[in-house]
């Protein structure tokens, strides 16, 4: 935290959570392209950018919220999270991880629609069963909301948790509600699907026992943050319909159908997960 805010005055990220991606390959049709990313602070210049990955976040579920409250509220807490980028820090964000204390914030209207959500997906998932329970506790939640564009890196998450740890142990030190019991993430998963556009092809009419479909994750941080987890689970988004895994299908035989994703790590349990991120998803020194 503290190496973040001294560099509030140029944006500029530390060197040591500074990366350079190179994409190359062997095929001489190829030409490497060298990407400096680079981590800011939230600031006012992120609103529609910070709007625009919830929404992709939430799914088709977006449109449930008030995702400007909600994008608002993760900006004026500039220094909880970061923002990646690659053009400056006066560019839109490709990535965003932050943490939203829910107890604070329990009375404001986009997080209270967050909470009741939330806690009615819970209410379907056996080892979340309790979580509105914890959510209307008094206890202080941290929801940790993190999303990037579709073709970023996953590199670049262990800087960015790493980030947050520092941020908010530094605001818990200058007596900011960011003490949590628990670290609740808001993600997604998803399922292969036969496509509803196949249904006429008599071997997707065949009998037979289905098994239940593996679940993939858009992180791969996730897998390693479930492992974490004292509970976790998928649901089905609210506004799911079956042409959404068509619409998914690209240029493929399986569609994809996005769920949502919950997962509850007790604090003590978080330095942990963050560094088993490190582990599996920092680049080769």
């Amino acid at each position: 935290m503290a190496k973040k805010r001294a560099r509030e005055a140029d944006g500029a990220a530390p060197d040591p959570d500074r990366m350079q991606e190179d994409e190359s390959s062997d095929d001489d049709d190829f030409d490497i392209v060298n990407v400096d990313f680079e981590w800011f602070n939230f600031t006012e210049i992120d609103f529609h950018g910070v709007k625009s990955l919830l929404r992709q976040l939430l799914d088709v579920d977006s449109q449930l919220f008030d995702v400007s409250g909600l994008a608002d509220l993760i900006i004026n807490q500039s220094t909880i999270g970061s923002t990646v980028k690659v053009d400056g820090k006066d560019t839109d964000p490709y990535a965003m991880l932050t943490a939203l204390n829910l107890h604070e914030h329990r009375e404001k209207k986009p997080v209270t629609d967050l909470i009741q959500y939330i806690g009615d997906k819970a209410k379907a998932i056996e080892p979340l069963a309790p979580l509105p329970e914890l959510l209307a506790s008094g206890k202080h939640v941290g929801l940790v909301l993190a999303e990037r564009l579709i073709n970023m890196p996953s590199e670049i998450s262990p800087p960015m948790y790493n980030l947050l740890m520092e941020e908010i142990e530094a605001a818990v030190e200058d007596k900011e509600p960011y003490e949590f019991s628990h670290y609740l993430i808001l993600s997604k998963v998803y399922h292969e699907v036969e496509s509803t556009l196949d249904v006429l092809d008599e071997r997707k009419k065949k009998k037979g026992k289905v098994a239940e479909p593996a679940v993939f994750y858009f992180h791969p941080e996730d897998e390693v943050l479930a492992k974490h987890a004292v509970a976790s689970g998928s649901y089905e988004f609210t506004k799911h319909s079956e042409a959404v895994a068509d619409s998914k299908r690209a240029f493929q035989e399986m569609g994809i159908q996005p769920k949502g994703f919950l997962m509850l790590i007790e604090a003590p349990k978080f330095a942990g997960a963050v560094k088993a991120i490190n582990d599996y998803l920092s680049p080769p020194s």
